[in-house]
Order: structure tokens, then C-alpha cells, then sequence
């Protein structure tokens, strides 16, 4: 347990030490990047992500993953407008709604891996298309709304509570208070010792008599949660939502994890890694653009640091591995 904190605090200052370095770069070299434009442009490309991040982070410290993430939350975001826009649905009740959606795929998707024993990448994968034809299903392919940021109306509350306090997007405080909560978690809790457990070695756990099936389904539960989270944060983002999209989002999630420090055969992560990883993303993008570069520009380097992040975590485990082999 010891050695694996020790990796996780190398790890996170690794990446927060990339994200500095980074953002010195784009300050010297980009374009207007330091500027209140630039940096709402990061806060507002990070939160709905950091979401999705955050609760595929506990699945990817089983050992596991989650592909559905991003459908998921498209899938709550466009039933939650359809509740709202069309059928008349109070607005408080649509973001509950929209909460249950994201947690009760997360719930199947636990099912599907702990009872049936599916792979988690086929059983997410699975997943991934029933949300996405689910939503165009009930929505009839239509485009949804959500209530815009303007006037005094009965749902003048959304946009004080979800959109934007004065120019900071409120959903970077949603997120911070979501980073605190889950850290606790991790940190503090029987679930959180479970979870790095069970992707360290899940058969010792089980042979020391924990129902270990039961403890690895709540990551998945907890993912399905945050997708949910997002999908609000999405909503009020974006406005209007169309229904069969949200393929990708769980890539830059998935993303952000591993370049925060998480490693994809488990056991070793942290939510404050994945943050960073978030907005070592962001930064990436936004900075890109301050160079004048093409958006596949972004997804080319994106790409690139995520191989090298994944290289760097591989060539961890393999020394860790031959270190224990020669003890």
C-alpha cells in the first residue's frame, strides 16, 4: 500500500509538472493564450469531461473500462430535454431523471461484468450502442433544448446554479467539490481500499473472503453516476443536444486519466491525477489553437502524448514487476 501511494504522488506531480510546463510553453509561444478568454476557454472544456473522468477513474483502478461514458451522457442529456422541452416535465425533476439514467447504465454495465463476466470493453462497448440508440429512439431523432441563459422565468435558476456565475462556468465549482468528495473516497473509505485492491490483485481479494464481485460493480456504478453529473453540465454548456452523438467524449476522458497517472492494468490512480490530466487537455487544445493550428492538429498530438503516457506506464509496471522477481 506504501509503494502504491509513492506512485500515485510521483505520478500526480509528474503530471501537474507537465501541465506547467505546458502552459509556459503556449504563454511564450501562442497567441493571446494568456488572457480571460484563453482561460475560460480551458475551464469551459474541462468540467463536463473532468465529470466523465472522475468516475471512469475508479473502473480504470479495477483494472477495467467504461466506452459508454460518452454515449451515456448524451443518451441522459437528450431524455432529460425531450422530458423538458416537449413534454413539459418540471426542470428540477428532468435533471433527476437525467442522474438515474447515467447511474442505471452504469449499474447494468456492472452487472454485465461482475455477474455475467463479460469483458468490461465488450460490455461497455455493448453499452455504448444501446445509449446511443436509445436516445435517438425515444427522441425520435429530433434535437432537444434546454433553457437558455436569458430573462427572468420560472427556470431563471438553472443558469444561476449551472451555467455561469459572472464569467466563471459554474460547473468548475461543481467539479472541484465532486474532486474533494471522491478523493474522500478513495482516501478514507472501505470502498476505496477495495477498489486499488481489487486491481491490484483481485483473486487475493476474494481468497481473503471479500465479495469481491460487489466491490468491483460499484466502480461501475460510480462511472454511470458522473455520466449523469455530466450530462447536466453538458446541457447547460451547449443548450440544445442531438440525439445519437456523444461518441469521443469518453476517449478525452479516458485520456485525461491515463495522462494523470492512472495505469490501465490497475491498481495504481487518483482522481487528482485525472483533474490535472483534464486540464492538461484542454490546455493542449486551447493552446493549439492560440498557434494557429488546425483542429486535427489537436487530435494528432492528443494521440501522441496519450501513447507516450501509456508507454511511460507500461515501462513502470514492467521495472516494478522485474524489482519484485528478483526480491
Amino acid at each position: 500500500m506504501i509503494d502504491t501511494l509513492k506512485k500515485i504522488q510521483l505520478q500526480k506531480l509528474l503530471a501537474l509538472g507537465a501541465l506547467i510546463l505546458l502552459y509556459a510553453f503556449f504563454a511564450i509561444f501562442g497567441r493571446d493564450f494568456v488572457s480571460m478568454p484563453s482561460t475560460l476557454a480551458i475551464l469551459s472544456r474541462s468540467y463536463f469531461v473532468g465529470f466523465l473522468a472522475i468516475g471512469v477513474t475508479f473502473v480504470i483502478i479495477t483494472g477495467g473500462i467504461d466506452l459508454s461514458i460518452g454515449t451515456v451522457m448524451m443518451c441522459a442529456a437528450v431524455i432529460g430535454g425531450l422530458l423538458f422541452s416537449r413534454l413539459g416535465v418540471p426542470l428540477w425533476l428532468c435533471l433527476v431523471i437525467m442522474i438515474l439514467i447515467g447511474t442505471t447504465f452504469g449499474t447494468l454495465n456492472g452487472l454485465l461484468v461482475t455477474k455475467l463476466k463479460l469483458p468490461p470493453f465488450i460490455a461497455t462497448l455493448g453499452m455504448m450502442m444501446v445509449s446511443t440508440g436509445l436516445g435517438s429512439i425515444i427522441t425520435n431523432v429530433q434535437t432537444q433544448t434546454f433553457p437558455l441563459p436569458l430573462g427572468d422565468g420560472p427556470n431563471a435558476w438553472f443558469a444561476r446554479v449551472f451555467i455561469r456565475s459572472g464569467d466563471i462556468p459554474m460547473g468548475v465549482f461543481f467539479l472541484a467539490g465532486y474532486l474533494i468528495i471522491t478523493l474522500i473516497v478513495l482516501k478514507k473509505t472501505k470502498l476505496g481500499r477495495y477498489t486499488y485492491a481489487i486491481g491490484s490483485n483481485e483473486e487475493a481479494v476474494r481468497l481473503s473472503g471479500v465479495h469481491a464481485s460487489n466491490w468491483k460493480m460499484i466502480p461501475y456504478i460510480i462511472s454511470g453516476f458522473s455520466a449523469g453529473l455530466a450530462s447536466i453540465f453538458f446541457a447547460a454548456a451547449y443548450f440544445v443536444m442531438t440525439p445519437g452523438t456523444g461518441q469521443g467524449f469518453e476517449l478525452d476522458a479516458i485520456a485525461a486519466v491515463v495522462i494523470g497517472g492512472t495505469s490501465l492494468s490497475g491498481g495504481v490512480g487518483s482522481v487528482t491525477g485525472t483533474v490535472i490530466g483534464v486540464f492538461i487537455m484542454s490546455v493542449l487544445a486551447v493552446g493549439l489553437v492560440s498557434l494557429g493550428l488546425a483542429p486535427p492538429w489537436q487530435v494528432f498530438l492528443a494521440g501522441v502524448v496519450v501513447i507516450g503516457a501509456v508507454f511511460l506506464d507500461i515501462q513502470r509496471t514492467s521495472r516494478a514487476n522485474q524489482v519484485k522477481k528478483e526480491k
